[in-house]
């Protein structure tokens, strides 16, 4: 004789029976009326497909900014399965898997997650600006003796001679072989331009003053 089967619904992929603890605690949370189960639904969807992006985001996070976290066992093996797989619909089976492992955190460690790809994200913005503006003062570096001058007072622990240096064999470098030739880069162009990134790059990775005056207020 076969089993009648069970009333209840479904939250979140798993069935809930009518009448079990679980039905009588979300019958609770709802507090009997339509409005308030609407809401509280919509609510439940949206803090889990955050928990879902989240969980994806983290596969992209850097090693050392993972092992700051401190996640638990299953999800960082779980995070290390999703980068070495390549199949689509494997790798979305485990972004779901992973998904299931972030609704278990606890709110503080979601929380560091946050906070760590925001760090990244903080970091890789800084290091793009840093580039575009190695590109912008090496082009300006090379056209005039004014734009030297004013790098120099800027970052003073240059070594000016070899900054000179490169900036007069760049110019002579751009020179065409014929006329209504483009003008050649050479040695001298990508060097100024690894001197100049270099110094922005490591300005960039510095705290700025507003960040220090939030670290001492919060100390």
């Amino acid at each position: 004789m076969s089993r009648k089967p069970k009333k209840g619904y479904f939250v979140q992929g798993h069935f809930v029976a009518e009448g079990s603890e679980l039905d009588i605690q979300l019958k609770h949370e709802l507090k009997g009326t339509d409005e308030n189960h609407t809401a509280s639904r919509t609510d439940m969807k949206k803090e889990s497909d955050e928990l879902q992006d989240l969980g994806e985001a983290l596969v992209t996070l850097r090693a050392d900014l993972v092992a700051r976290i401190h996640l638990p066992e299953k999800l960082f093996d779980a995070l290390a399965e999703a980068r070495r797989i390549t199949n689509f619909e494997g790798k979305r089976r485990q972004m779901q898997y992973i998904g299931k492992l972030m609704r278990r955190l606890d709110e503080p460690t979601r929380e560091a997650a946050r906070a760590a790809l925001a760090e990244q994200q903080h970091g890789s913005a800084r290091e793009t600006l840093a580039l575009h503006q190695a590109e912008q003062w090496r082009g300006d570096l090379v056209d005039n003796d004014e734009a030297v001058q004013r790098w120099i007072e800027a970052w003073p622990q240059t070594d000016i001679q070899q900054l000179r240096a490169l900036v007069r064999q760049a110019r002579k470098d751009a020179v065409p072989e014929k006329p209504g030739l483009a003008p050649r880069h050479g040695r001298a162009y990508r060097e100024i331009f690894q001197l100049v990134r270099t110094q922005l790059t490591a300005a960039a990775a510095e705290p700025t003053a507003a960040e220090g005056a939030e670290d001492d207020a919060d100390e």
